[in-house]
Formats: C-alpha cells, sequence, structure tokens
C-alpha cells in the first residue's frame, strides 16, 4: 500500500521524503490556510520534492469554476493532482479534466453509492473519510471494503486513497481490505515506526555491544 502525507508544511514533507517511504502528499485549503502560504508556490515546491502524486483541491463550487482552477492547478507541474469534492459538478469537472488525462482526486467521500460515481467519473483516486465516519458512530472500514469490493466486480481503476486517519490501526486495517493509498498525517507516519519491544531490544543489543569493547570501524 502506498503512504501519502497529509500535510502542506514544507519542513515536515522535505524531511519526512528522506526515509523513501513517501509516496504522495495530499493537501486542502485547510492545510494550506494553516501553512500561511500562497497555493501555488506551495503545491510548486512540494512537487519538486516529492515525485509521487501531489494532490491540489479547487475552491470553486461550480463546474466552470472548477475546470478553470483545476486547468490552472494541473500546470503547475506534472504530478498534480487535481482534487474536486463530490458534488454533481465536481464529479461533472472530474469527467472533464480525466478526459484530458489530468489526475483526479475525488474527496469528501462518506458513501459507496458515492464512490461507485467516481470511478464511473474516470476518477484517479476517491477519499473516503474514515475518521470523521467513525467519529458519528459510523463504521469507516466497512465502507473501504464495500467500496473495494464493487472496484474489484468491475475491474475499476480508481486507486481507493484512504483519508481521515485517525492512528496506525486505521493505516493497518486499510492494507489487510487492501486499500491502495492510505493518506497519513506526518505524526502518524512517525508513530508507525515506533514500538517500545524494539526500543527494548535495541537498547539491550547496544548494552550487549559496549561490554565487548569492539568497534566496527
Amino acid at each position: 500500500m502506498k503512504l501519502f502525507l497529509d500535510t502542506a508544511d514544507i519542513n515536515e514533507i522535505t524531511d519526512l521524503n528522506k526515509t523513501g517511504m513517501v509516496d504522495g502528499i495530499t493537501t486542502n485549503p485547510s492545510l494550506i490556510a494553516k501553512s500561511g502560504r500562497n497555493i501555488i508556490q506551495t503545491i510548486e515546491e512540494i512537487c519538486g520534492i516529492v515525485s509521487g502524486p501531489v494532490s491540489a483541491e479547487v475552491t470553486a463550487t461550480d463546474y466552470d469554476g472548477m475546470m478553470r482552477e483545476g486547468a490552472r492547478l494541473a500546470e503547475i507541474a506534472s504530478n498534480v493532482t487535481v482534487k474536486l469534492p463530490l458534488t454533481v459538478d465536481g464529479l461533472r469537472a472530474c469527467a472533464s479534466l480525466s478526459e484530458d488525462n489530468i489526475m483526479v482526486n475525488v474527496t469528501l467521500c462518506f458513501s459507496t453509492a458515492q464512490a461507485l460515481l467516481a470511478a464511473k467519473a474516470g476518477a484517479s483516486f476517491i477519499s473516503p473519510f474514515v475518521g470523521r465516519l467513525d467519529d458519528i458512530g459510523a463504521d469507516g472500514m466497512k465502507l473501504i471494503s464495500e467500496i473495494a469490493e464493487i472496484y474489484a466486480n468491475y475491474d475499476y481503476s480508481t486507486e481507493i486513497l484512504v483519508a481521515s486517519v485517525r492512528g496506525v490501526q486505521h493505516v493497518v486495517d486499510a492494507a489487510l481490505i487492501g486499500a491502495d493509498v492510505a493518506t497519513i498525517p506526518p505524526k502518524i507516519m512517525s508513530q508507525m515506526y515506533k514500538h517500545p519491544l524494539t526500543d527494548k531490544g535495541l537498547a539491550d543489543f547496544l548494552s550487549d555491544w559496549e561490554s565487548t569493547g569492539q568497534s566496527i570501524l
């Protein structure tokens, strides 16, 4: 499964990209606002750091506006993925941009029916928000499982990009189901490395090695 970072923080992206584990980036208007930077400059800089897909979201809510903004964002770099909301106009814009070979990430998906429509519109990615569903007592991972089954039934090429990830277990569950991508906050990627038994084992190994008085170099 691919791992995307859900952030617009250049420093975080630069640091974690060095691990070789970052396959792409997702941003949204809230993350851009949090960065305090210009959206065009920010996306351009991110695309220069990460070679994988970089989602940049439109702010227009009508078809014509989405098409204009989508075209502008796609001009920034070849790895830009235009992010569109799962609305009637968003799906219409998705179909049009996809016909022009522009990658599209359809976001704010909360139902299997919505995901089916996004695939039929030619979306490159569908972004179901599992955490927000869990927050209201629904089962976010059940949605991922249902989408995966339908996409497999009809051989849709749309990739399932699990969003609104709340913790490491969401990533593991998504991988077990067979989701294509999980987009995660940087802190969750850091948490994925951690386990107390790993820390204890390493401390024991180093203590034993120090007692030998040896050096590899």
